[in-house]
């Protein structure tokens, strides 16, 4: 196959229909985004990259007249697209705009599944392709969300895709040829059917701040008024909350409320006026405030396990060991670790585990008959 091109900007809704309909013609497509999380209080995705045979797409969504057509690409079951560690982009996809995916093959998930344990791009463009690309860490965290795009974001975000077609055959081939297409097809469903959940608000989400355990009660409901002040700055400057000021200044300004905020390094624009007002207005409400008693650590929502069931535990993940070992792939791919703990815990539950969402229609298929063998002989009866 050609080498894909240089890539084109799409802006319009007439060009990025055509293109999506030249997509729809292809067995194939590849598919990566761009967002702006490091920047923005409210993530959103700033850039879709589309490969097209040989050529490359760079979809504006801040700049275009909607995104619509690409959501009937990425529904279009005739269509694979392929991604690399896909769950990002699924969950962003889906928050953004509502956009389902089907027909996905993850490249990562895919390598993985051929005993791969470096799976970021470029080391699995090098291992498989002998390809080398460059992802600088000042390129992967840009404000993706500033226009125009700089050159060298622009060829960053082309690499991305340019290759994974190949990297797709190539892995396939393999995948193939040791009998685990369908493994990865599975996957990739699961990965498919993934959706966005918004973060539930953190009751008490000040006390996960760094440095926080060596405050008193005093310090504390300081710290909690100034923690809801940034979280306020942030909503309203579209900012992150470390990109208004720090944790560690937090803790500083809640241990020493007197501080001289002008004299203070790393608070940007709350040093000057009227936003240094609102500042201390915060901690002069805090200091007024009931002295914070930090509640007891929640217990562990998992039981802890008995002796006896750490043992069984202990030789179950032995024996999903040895098929890793045999398959030549991560352990954590045979067999999920919560179905193993509650195996330990009632090894007489053996076919309710079997029926469990988290066990794969492939592990049962290819591991089940070895693992009731072993529940029966090494931990006791299965129902």
């Amino acid at each position: 196959m050609q080498e894909p091109s240089e890539a084109e900007i799409i802006t319009s809704a007439s060009r990025l229909e055509a293109v999506v309909k030249s997509a729809l013609e292809q067995p194939r497509v590849a598919l990566d985004l761009e967002s702006n999380g490091f920047y923005s209080y409210r993530e959103r995705i700033c850039l879709v990259q589309l490969a097209v045979g040989d050529k490359i797409y760079l979809i504006d969504p801040l700049q275009g007249e909607g995104v619509a057509p690409l959501g009937e690409l990425l529904a279009a079951p005739s269509v694979e697209k392929i991604f690399h560690s896909a769950d990002y982009d699924v969950r962003s996809l889906d928050r953004d705009w509502g956009f389902r995916i089907r027909g996905l093959f993850d490249t990562s998930i895919a390598a993985a599944f051929i005993g791969s344990d470096r799976l970021g791009l470029a080391a699995t463009l090098k291992k498989y392709l002998k390809i080398e690309i460059t992802k600088k860490k000042s390129l992967q965290r840009a404000n993706w969300a500033k226009r125009p795009l700089t050159p060298d974001l622009l060829q960053y975000a082309a690499g991305d895709v340019r290759y994974l077609d190949r990297l797709r055959t190539t892995l396939h081939r393999r995948l193939k040829r040791r009998g685990r297409t369908q493994w990865v097809e599975e996957e990739a469903e699961r990965l498919a059917a993934i959706r966005h959940s918004p973060p539930e608000p953190v009751k008490n989400a000040f006390l996960s701040t760094k440095g926080s355990k060596d405050l008193d009660g005093r310090g504390l409901a300081i710290l909690r008024s100034i923690h809801a002040f940034r979280e306020k700055e942030a909503r309203r400057r579209d900012k992150p909350p470390f990109m208004i000021f720090s944790d560690s200044l937090m803790v500083e300004m809640a241990t020493n409320p007197d501080l001289d905020l002008e004299q203070t390094k790393g608070l940007g624009i709350y040093v000057y006026p009227p936003r240094s007002d609102k500042l201390r207005r915060a901690i002069r409400a805090g200091q007024n405030a009931n002295p914070v008693r930090r509640p007891p650590a929640p217990a562990s929502p998992r039981p802890r396990l008995s002796t006896s069931a750490r043992k069984k535990l202990s030789a179950l993940k032995e024996w999903r060991g040895e098929h890793a070992a045999q398959l030549k792939i991560n352990p954590g791919l045979v067999w999920p670790a919560p179905s193993l703990t509650r195996l330990a815990t009632r090894p007489d539950s053996f076919a309710d585990e079997m029926e469990s969402p988290e066990v794969r229609k492939w592990q049962r298929r290819e591991l089940e008959a070895s693992l009731r063998a072993f529940v029966q002989e090494s931990l006791g009866d299965t129902d």
